[in-house]
């Protein structure tokens, strides 16, 4: 049986050394098909057509030289064997090679075909090895996360028993209780929620390790994120003596995040910072933006606590990391928390770190990617070069009949935005990404290319079409507002881009006015 044939890629710019090379692989192994190129940009263009068997790879080529050469190689082929040809002994070069991967290192003049055959062939085996290794580790992964995964979901539901009797028992329902047993119901109650918190912990981290944690951004204030993130953790704040309050850079612009995801990530930061605050201690959220990085808003909790120590603080964001210097009564989870937080931000294309002297507090900080009107409204708003005349803010907010509401509430606001898009002109009107808010109801903006004379066209045209979606007017109702656009500041002499940027921002102080809640601005603490 004829034996397959070997193909080796082989990027060497100096013609000498290519032929002996050619030779020396010839004379090693007959079956052997030798591609040669001598630059790297012609290598890469080969591996995106073809992958080899192996890659012969010299270091210095005109147009890339050392430790970028092989990493930009073994980025094009990740599964391709890489064997390092050298026209100088370089220790540390060889080290640092293959430290990163590749799996030989060769000096050019040194090589017989022998040693040329006999490395081919331990590179080969040897990444064959790799590759297998890497797949059997994928296998197990997947299989402790479908474990971990059904072990958990089978845990909640006799916990959840667990909490129906116990709150039953507190709620004495089943007959008055003494004072010692209704504090042991008590502590029982308390360790079925902290078991519970793990259990959900423990399912987040699987979904996050897997790669099936997911998120679903949304133009969001987060402001009242923060807001809402400060009146959940009150009561715990309070429980310790512990102050918490917040303050925002004024003003903050909206951003594109998950809403949901985010406040998890609130709560989390948050409530570890009250754990590790001592009483009379304080805590403070607080939004701000970076001249630096203009297209990021920062969130920062600080607190007054105990500090973390530098060692844990290059650690912390681990999988099940716990600081081995915590005080053991603030022990209660598994590590996982911070570790969710920084795959959340991941996934938002953020950043989180932690900035800490221990015995001065400790400052976490994390980045969200703000929400870019400007760049999203462009299509619509510009016609042959110029900024159109005139513009309406369309605000359309869905809300149950019945609060909470009952049934698919989620399919019927999505059946609306669905609509309300359906009822703008694709090249002159914007339906901007769905709105957070607090509550069921949902609220939807839309940026009209008309004036306020003709906006009552279009808003009879989607009350009418909202209206008609089946079972709407006995689930929910529909309120319909318009507002023009204040675009008299604009200088439309200036570039078109300044231009945009002065829509947008118009367009931005018009939708944070109108979802601004009144009572809970009066909360907020401005810092200068």
């Amino acid at each position: 049986m004829e034996r397959p044939e070997t193909h080796v890629l082989l990027i060497e710019d100096n013609p000498g050394d290519e032929d002996l090379v050619r030779l020396r692989l010839v004379e090693g192994e007959p079956h052997v098909r030798v591609d040669c190129v001598s630059r790297l940009g012609d290598a890469l263009e080969s591996l995106s057509r073809e992958m080899p068997s192996l890659v012969l790879l010299d270091l210095n080529l005109p147009d890339s030289r050392g430790a970028e050469t092989f990493r930009k190689v073994m980025e094009a082929a990740p599964n391709v064997p890489v064997v390092v040809l050298s026209g100088q002994d370089d220790e540390a070069m060889a080290v640092k090679a293959v430290h990163q991967g590749v799996q030989d290192y060769l000096v050019k003049g040194d090589v017989s075909s022998k040693q040329l055959e006999r490395a081919m062939r331990y590179a080969v085996e040897r990444q064959a090895l790799l590759r297998s290794l890497e797949i059997a580790r994928k296998q197990q992964l997947e299989f402790k996360n479908q474990f971990l995964s059904h072990v958990s979901h089978e845990l909640r539901t006799p916990l959840t028993c667990i909490h129906q009797y116990v709150t039953l028992l507190l709620d004495g329902l089943a007959g008055p209780l003494a004072p010692d047993q209704s504090d042991h119901l008590k502590t029982v109650l308390k360790s079925v929620n902290q078991l519970h918190a793990m259990i959900r912990d423990l399912l987040e981290a699987t979904r996050a390790e897997s790669g099936k944690l997911r998120v679903e951004p949304r133009c969001i204030s987060i402001a009242e994120l923060m807001q809402q993130a400060v009146a959940m953790m009150t009561p715990t704040a309070r429980g310790r003596g512990v102050g918490i309050e917040m303050g925002l850079d004024s003003p903050v612009p909206l951003v594109h995040a998950d809403p949901d995801r985010i406040l998890e990530v609130l709560i989390n930061l948050v409530d570890n910072a009250i754990k590790f605050t001592e009483a009379e201690g304080l805590v403070t959220i607080r939004a701000s933006m970076m001249e630096a990085d203009p297209e990021s808003v920062y969130v920062s909790v600080t607190d007054t606590g105990r500090g973390i120590n530098p060692e844990a603080q290059n650690l912390i964001f681990e999988r099940l990391y716990q600081d081995p210097d915590s005080i053991d009564n603030n022990r209660s989870g598994l590590g996982l928390g911070l570790y969710i937080c920084k795959e959340v931000v991941r996934l938002h294309g953020g950043r989180i770190w932690v900035t800490s002297e221990p015995g001065h507090g400790s400052v976490f900080t994390f980045t969200l990617p703000l929400f870019s009107l400007a760049r999203l409204m462009s299509p619509v708003v510009v016609q042959d070069g110029k900024l159109r005349a005139a513009f309406v803010l369309v605000r359309a907010e869905v809300s149950p009949l019945i609060n909470p509401p009952r049934g698919n509430w989620r399919e019927t606001w999505e059946q609306c935005l669905e609509t309300l898009r359906r009822c703008v002109y694709v090249d002159k009107d914007l339906v901007l990404p769905p709105m957070w808010a607090s509550g069921s109801t949902e609220t939807f903006f839309v940026l009209a290319s008309t004036d306020m004379e003709r906006a009552p066209n279009m808003t009879t045209r989607i009350k009418e079409q909202i209206e008609r979606i089946e079972g709407f007017n006995t689930k929910g109702r529909l309120t319909i507002t318009t507002s023009p656009v204040q675009t008299a500041s604009i200088d439309r002499t200036q570039a078109l881009e300044k231009q945009l940027a002065g829509l947008a921002a118009s367009v931005t102080d018009l939708i944070m006015g109108t979802m601004e809640n009144k009572s809970k601005r009066n909360s907020v603490r401005h810092f200068n």
